[in-house]
């Protein structure tokens, strides 16, 4: 008996490095919850978070000196992962300024809180990206930030494998259809710079 050919994955829609900035710089940062959606998208993109891990990021976890961030994935995996000084600055407002504000007295354990102080939900997550997306004028989806991550990195010359850490993949092959995102925009540059050299 014959096998079945594996029908193919769809490519993830990537965003450009520009595309994230603008997408992320037009959160007013004059307010509590604008302190805590800069450093939540952030933490997003810079760590390649699923929108599950950001929401229950712990407060222990988060190692702002060192620059680094325990995130618990798919399965319970537990992996660190570094952030940068965008991130960190954006956190620390956030923990200093705009964090105290929601929560008040309760004791909360999630590093992101809504409007109540209670730990934020996907579909709050969700739903402020969707204000940015139209603030912005970038069409993208909460996830688009995770792809982004991951060919960002790739692009700039990091490896497979260590990409797929910063993941969390337990399968190598996920993490490869990275590589064909790329693969893609450099077919289009290629197109672009050299035409009728294809």
């Amino acid at each position: 008996m014959l096998d079945r050919p594996k029908a193919s994955r769809s490519l993830p829609k990537v965003l450009s490095v520009q595309q994230v900035e603008t997408l992320l710089s037009v959160v007013d940062t004059s307010t509590p919850i604008g302190k805590r959606d800069a450093a939540l998208f952030e933490m997003i993109y810079s760590c390649g978070l699923r929108i599950s891990e950001a929401c229950t990021l712990l407060v222990d976890n988060l190692h702002l000196n060192e620059q680094l961030v325990m995130v618990c994935g798919k399965g319970d995996k537990e992996r660190i992962v570094p952030f940068g000084e965008a991130a960190k600055k954006k956190l620390e407002a956030y923990l200093d300024d705009g964090r105290p504000d929601l929560v008040g007295r309760k004791v909360v354990r999630e590093v992101f809180v809504n409007y109540k102080g209670d730990p934020i939900s996907r579909k709050g997550v969700w739903k402020r990206f969707q204000e940015l997306e139209a603030l912005s004028g970038v069409t993208s989806k909460v996830h688009t930030l995770r792809h982004s991550f991951a060919t960002h990195l790739l692009a700039g010359g990091a490896d497979l494998r260590s990409v797929q850490e910063l993941l969390g993949h337990s399968d190598l092959a996920t993490t490869q259809i990275y590589t064909h995102v790329d693969d893609n925009q450099l077919s289009a540059y290629h197109k672009k710079y050299f035409p009728g050299h294809e």
